[in-house]
């Protein structure tokens, strides 16, 4: 499970990253370039994969 978390965790800010990085037209070349709604989009998913990523850490493994 915590591998999981990880993974998508860093997805989310990966791809997060990227629409807000599009949203305030850094990244030109998509419909989504210099709309404010992505970039608002953007920094949400960021943010919910760094609360995926702390939860993930903060868990406590399994027990043996």
């Amino acid at each position: 499970m915590k591998i999981v978390l990880r993974v998508l965790g860093v997805l989310l800010i990966l791809v997060g990253g990227m629409w807000f990085l599009q949203g305030i037209n850094i990244l030109p070349g998509s419909f989504m370039t210099g709309d404010t709604q992505w970039a608002i989009n953007g920094a949400i998913a960021a943010a919910i994969g760094a609360a995926l990523l702390f939860i993930s850490w903060r868990r406590p493994g399994p027990k043996t």
